[in-house]
């Protein structure tokens, strides 16, 4: 049963109403995806999500898949996204997105995913979609850009109402580095400003252009 499941499934994360598709012809399917379950054939990362166990698993499975699958709508975004892109050095531990939905937390057994509200205006602004496997297997991203308004936003109790407290919060407190901040695109963070109605966000422009695209320095 389950070397059909496998053959029938092109990727490695899928949810319950695939399984009970391919499993139409049995007289009980939810009794054979428990006993799937119990052999650790599959692995349930949370109600009607599944992944296959190491023994069938053809390619690791991807946790940025997987979180667009456990709570949408959403996309990767904040501290996951900003270190996917090479502008923070941490690697987060937790995979960490946004939502037009309500703040949520899942600790599953294949790791923390957390996602948090942003406006609806500002949800759809700058999202890429990452193909894993062409035509059938990819996450949506917020780029670079979005990452870091989505982060700067929110954490909110920064007090950044000034240049030098913003310089302080992207460069000591984020550890963001000069180089990769100078690539952003400050037309964007500009798009982004009016969508999240920010004040931050303006200054995050003023200084990508004043200090950074102009006169070419990488602090």
């Amino acid at each position: 049963m389950i070397t059909e499941v496998r053959r029938r499934v092109e990727g490695e994360e899928f949810d319950y109403q695939t399984l009970v598709a391919l499993l139409k012809d049995y007289r009980h399917p939810r009794d054979k995806i428990t006993a799937m379950l119990r052999r650790g054939e599959l692995i349930r990362v949370k109600k009607g999500i599944y992944v296959f166990g190491k023994n069938y698993a053809r390619r690791p499975y991807s946790r940025e898949i997987l979180a667009n699958m456990i709570y949408g709508p959403s996309c990767v975004s904040l501290e996951y996204a900003l270190h996917y892109h090479g502008l923070i050095p941490e690697r987060s531990e937790a995979v960490t997105s946004v939502t037009t939905g309500r703040s949520r937390r899942f600790q599953t057994p294949v790791g923390l995913f957390t996602y948090r509200q942003i406006p609806v205006r500002a949800f759809p602004a700058s999202i890429e979609r990452v193909e894993i496997q062409a035509g059938s297997a990819g996450f949506l991203i917020a780029s670079a850009e979005k990452a870091l308004a989505d982060k700067l936003q929110a954490d909110r109790g920064t007090g950044v109402r000034t240049l030098d407290a913003l310089r302080s919060y992207l460069f000591d407190s984020l550890r963001i580095d000069p180089g990769s901040f100078a690539g952003l695109n400050s037309e964007l963070i500009t798009l982004l400003a009016k969508r999240y109605r920010s004040r931050k966000l303006r200054l995050v422009c003023q200084l990508l252009v004043t200090e950074f695209k102009e006169t070419g320095q990488h602090e």
